[in-house]
């Protein structure tokens, strides 16, 4: 009797004694865009963004992304302060986040400095890694020094590429259910615009990058905002002027095309150049001003979409981030106001701030002109 109660004893022990132990991390095998196949031995912990501009996809599935950081590319501090100055506010330690280049180019990323931070995986977009594979190629040098790489991208063409990047970073992570549910409703999201814009009519339209800040008038041509454009149910008039994913027209090609919509994009970065300013943190009261501005320069004011107000402003930084499905059902919503009369972008980005994002998403990220009626 006591020999069988002292076994069950020993077994009940080494049950506890398995249960005490740190479960064992399982290793995770995705392919990246480029096809390439990517294991690691557990989810990674210590990354490199190349782009520090991803860290705005990292935040929308997991709660703290500063903690996966052993360096990034400079660019998001420069490039979108707004949504840096949140990061700061609820993750100081941002500020000692070791940068690893300026993160635009391959010439302005330091390989060095990002082999020296050792760490367990390096995030490249497609516009750093390329599409080739050969000598001074990126992905081939951290290969060779035995550092893993994944490629993924919201930017280049964010409609085929944002969903796949997002399963890859969830995946790399160890995020997959919060990636999977950002997905979800993403789609839900893109379904609905689909549906409701199959068979309008497309207005031309007109998107004024940057607006304000430099020469009329920097545009997408094909490309990232073109293709918010196209799926919102509009026709991006610079597509079949421009010959790369973005450049210039005069204003008296614009004024010649005479678009029936007028949309500027801006941000906190064209403060300092009397451009449209929108952005998270920014209230009405500050985007209000310099979009009318906008509206009044010589040129713009002449537009028939500025006379009818179909004029409007939205954050340049909608780009380059999986939150621009918020930009393109407000894109829809001002380009075939009847169809989805019922449908609120606020409500969007209220529920993704709400459930998935790390940082607030509020602030003035879009604007009507003035006597405009809200649709």
């Amino acid at each position: 009797m006591m020999a069988s109660l002292s076994r069950l004893l020993l077994v009940v022990g080494a049950l506890l004694s398995a249960l005490a132990l740190p479960a064992r991390a399982e290793p995770v095998t995705v392919t990246d865009l480029l096809g390439r196949s990517v294991t690691l031995p557990a989810p990674a912990k210590r990354i490199v963004l190349a782009q520090g501009r991803q860290l705005n996809a990292l935040g929308l599935i997991h709660p703290d992304p500063i903690s996966l950081l052993a360096g990034w590319g400079a660019d998001h501090r420069r490039q979108n302060p707004d949504a840096y100055a949140r990061y700061r506010a609820k993750f100081p330690v941002i500020e000692s986040v070791p940068t690893v280049g300026d993160g635009g180019t391959q010439d302005g990323f330091s390989f060095e400095k990002a082999v020296s931070l050792s760490p367990d995986l390096v995030i490249l977009s497609s516009s750093l890694a390329g599409t080739r594979r050969g000598p001074g190629d990126l992905v081939q040098r951290f290969e060779a020094a035995g550092i893993k790489v994944a490629v993924v991208d919201f930017y280049l063409q964010p409609m085929r590429d944002t969903l796949p990047s997002l399963r890859i970073l969830g995946k790399l992570i160890g995020r997959q259910e919060q990636a999977e549910a950002y997905i979800r409703f993403y789609q839900e999201r893109r379904r609905l615009i689909e549906e409701r814009v199959r068979g309008a009519e497309r207005p031309a339209v007109f998107m004024h990058a940057h607006a304000g800040g430099f020469d009329c008038c920097p545009t997408p041509g094909k490309g990232t905002f073109d293709d918010f454009i196209t799926a919102a149910g509009g026709r991006n008039i610079a597509a079949a002027m421009l010959p790369g994913a973005s450049g210039q027209i005069s204003l008296e090609q614009l004024l010649a095309a005479d678009p029936a919509i007028y949309v500027g994009t801006g941000g906190t970065h064209l403060a300092k150049l009397n451009g449209l300013v929108l952005g998270l943190g920014v209230s009405r009261e500050t985007a209000a001003p310099t979009f009318a501005a906008l509206l009044g320069r010589p040129g713009i004011a002449a537009l028939a979409a500025v006379r009818n107000h179909r004029a409007y402003g939205l954050w340049q930084l909608f780009n380059d981030t999986p939150l621009h499905i918020v930009a393109i059902e407000r894109l829809a919503k001002w380009f075939h106001p009847d169809r989805f009369a019922d449908v609120d972008p606020q409500v969007t980005l209220d529920e993704i701030s709400r459930h998935f994002s790390a940082i607030p998403l509020d602030g003035a990220l879009w604007i009507e002109s003035a006597g405009q009626a809200k649709p």
